[in-house]
């Protein structure tokens, strides 16, 4: 009983602490009215580009808005820091629906040089791009609806390869018979090709608007007549 006691007495300090941080971050000074306008910009300026430098992932919005003031414009703090970075070798970049610290592409050559480091974090085949491209641009979509586009059925072992990656997931299920799985494309996709959303895919307004992006269409066979081919050829090679 008085060991259970002092487990119970050894956890209170813990609660104690965990409600202090929660104080302590109510006293944060977000709004920093007691510096002049210039100053007050540049500690926030500071704080956004520290708070992105420090993060593994990109950074949103919403989260850099908690350490600056309520009247502050995330988006022009960017702006400013971007541009004392233009002559640097790395920026800013809107990515994954947040920003974050990459270098410039220019560089690529010399980061592989200096450290071994190779251009593209994941490595994926022919068979994989293709269908990766048709989850990205029609999702959500089945697997069922992904073997119609190429004439041939695309493997669970694909499908789970580019799960582990972590560049699609299960979406919601298809109102079908059976009500199968969807996948859509996750934050780690748009991250590993440098896009902040999917409307910044390649032509995606273009073809959408040319007709050439209708899932109906293309499972229909009425357009790129040629597609199919070309991917059930590169599936089968795998």
């Amino acid at each position: 009983m008085v060991e259970a006691t002092r487990r119970r007495g050894k956890g209170r300090p813990d609660d104690g602490r965990s409600g202090d941080r929660r104080s302590n971050d109510h006293l944060f000074d977000r709004e920093l009215d007691h510096l002049p306008p210039e100053a007050r910009w540049r500690e926030w300026m500071n704080r956004v580009e520290a708070a992105i430098f420090a993060a593994s992932e990109p950074v949103g919005r919403e989260t850099l808005a908690r350490i600056v003031g309520k009247s502050c414009s995330v988006e022009l703090l960017i702006d400013d820091i971007r541009e004392e970075l233009r002559g640097r070798p790395y920026d800013l970049v809107a990515v994954a629906g947040g920003w974050k610290h990459l270098t410039r592409p220019a560089y690529a050559d010399a980061i592989r040089a200096a450290i071994g480091a190779s251009e593209r974090a994941v490595d994926l085949t022919q068979s994989e791009l293709l269908v990766l491209m048709c989850v990205a641009y029609f999702q959500p979509i089945t697997r069922a609806e992904l073997s119609s586009f190429f004439g041939k059925e695309i493997s669970r072992d694909l499908i789970g390869n580019l799960r582990s990656f972590g560049l699609i997931a299960s979406g919601p299920r298809a109102p079908q018979p059976g009500a199968p799985y969807t996948y859509v494309t996750t934050p780690t996709f748009l991250l590993e090709f440098g896009l902040e959303t999917l409307r910044d895919l390649p032509d995606f307004e273009a073809l959408e608007d040319a007709g050439l992006l209708s899932k109906e269409k293309l499972l229909a066979g009425n357009i790129m007549p040629g597609f199919a081919d070309v991917g059930a050829g590169a599936i089968m090679d795998e």
